[in-house]
C-alpha cells in the first residue's frame, strides 16, 4: 500500500493531458469506444496508456480479447484523477472570482494638471477600471512630484504620474506621453508686442521668470540659464497666473497654454530657441506588497497606452 501512496503521490508531476485522458478510457469502458471520444485512433490511446503507465510505475488496466479491466492500482488512481480534476476546477473558479471581486482603495497622485491633457492615457484607464472595478474606491489627487515619489516609495500611495526628471532605485517607470514646453509671456507684459527675435533676445534677461524652483533634468537647466528666476510658482495654474500678471515670463506646456494663446491672454516667446520636453511617466514602487487594483489598473493603462500607439 505505501508503494502506491508513494506512486499516486507522483500525479501532480505528471501531464494532465495523459490523465484526463486515462478518465475518459475509464467512462467509455474500454480503448474502442474511447476512440469516438477522443478523435484519436485505438493505437494512439494505446501508446498514451503505456507512457501513463510507465510514469506512474503503475499497472492500471487489462485489455484484450477478454476486455478492458481497471486493475487495483487502476481504479485508485481513477478516483485520485477525478480529485484532483476537481481541484483544478475549484482553483480556476476562485482565481476567477478574485478577479471579478477586486475591493479596497486604489490611491493615485498626479502632478499638475495631467489628468486635463488629451494625450495622458490616466482618464479613459480610470473609467475602464472603474467599470471592471467597481468595489474599489479610487482616491485621485494633485501633488508636487517630489512629494508623489516620496510617498510611493513609502507605499502611502499605489501609483503616481510625474514628469520624468530622474531614474531612483526602488521605482519602476511606465512612460505614457511627452509633453512640450515653451517660453509664455502675458499681454499685459512689455514683450508682448515686441516681434523682433534679436530685440527679444536681448531683452529677456531684462524681466523676472516664474519657475517651478525644482532641480531638473540638464535640458530644463540649460533653457533657464540666463533668466531672472524670481518668481516661485510649482503648479502650472500659479504660475499662468504669475504670467497673466503681466510682471513674468515663464515656461508652460503647450496644451495647458492653449486655451489663453487662443484667447490671446499668452504669447510664445521664441520658440524655435526656448523649448524643452517632458517625459511624463507612471511611478510604481518595485517590489512593493501584493495589491491587486494596483496591478490591474497598470494593466489597463498598458492597453491604454496600446490602443493609443504608445507602446
Amino acid at each position: 500500500m505505501a508503494g502506491k501512496i508513494a506512486a499516486l503521490a507522483q500525479i501532480a508531476d505528471l501531464d494532465l493531458k495523459l490523465l484526463k485522458l486515462f478518465k475518459t478510457v475509464v467512462e467509455c469502458g474500454g480503448f474502442a469506444a474511447a476512440e469516438t471520444e477522443l478523435n484519436i485512433s485505438r493505437s494512439t490511446i494505446s501508446i498514451h496508456m503505456s507512457k501513463l503507465e510507465a510514469r506512474l510505475g503503475l499497472s492500471l488496466c487489462q485489455r484484450g480479447r477478454s476486455g478492458f479491466v481497471l486493475s487495483e492500482e487502476g481504479a485508485a488512481v481513477y478516483q485520485a484523477v477525478n480529485r484532483l480534476l476537481e481541484q483544478i476546477e475549484d482553483f480556476r473558479s476562485q482565481l476567477n472570482g478574485m478577479h471579478v471581486q477586486l475591493a479596497g482603495e486604489l490611491r493615485i497622485l498626479t502632478s499638475d494638471s495631467v489628468l486635463l491633457d488629451p494625450r495622458c492615457p490616466l482618464t479613459p484607464a480610470l473609467g475602464e477600471f472603474a467599470r471592471q472595478a467597481p468595489k474599489v474606491r479610487l482616491a485621485l489627487d494633485i501633488e508636487a512630484m517630489g512629494e508623489i515619489e516620496r510617498r510611493v516609495l513609502a507605499e502611502e500611495i499605489h501609483l503616481g504620474v510625474i514628469p520624468f526628471h530622474r531614474e531612483l532605485d526602488g521605482l519602476d517607470y511606465l512612460p505614457l506621453y511627452q509633453e512640450q514646453c515653451y517660453l509664455y509671456c502675458g499681454a499685459d507684459h512689455p514683450l508682448f508686442a515686441e516681434h523682433d527675435d534679436a530685440r527679444l533676445t536681448a531683452r529677456l534677461a531684462d524681466y523676472p521668470l516664474a519657475h517651478a524652483e525644482l532641480q531638473t533634468h540638464p535640458e530644463i537647466s540649460r533653457q533657464l540659464a540666463g533668466f531672472r528666476r524670481e518668481g516661485k510658482a510649482y503648479y502650472y495654474e500659479s504660475r499662468a497666473a504669475l504670467l497673466l500678471s503681466g510682471a513674468y515670463l515663464g515656461f508652460l506646456p503647450d496644451q495647458f497654454a492653449a486655451p489663453y494663446v487662443a484667447a490671446g491672454r499668452l504669447r510664445t516667446l521664441l520658440p524655435q530657441q526656448h523649448h524643452y520636453r517632458l517625459g511624463m511617466v507612471a511611478i510604481s514602487k518595485r517590489h512593493a506588497r501584493v495589491h491587486r487594483p494596483r496591478d490591474q489598473f497598470l494593466a489597463l493603462l498598458r492597453a491604454q497606452l496600446a490602443r493609443q500607439g504608445g507602446h
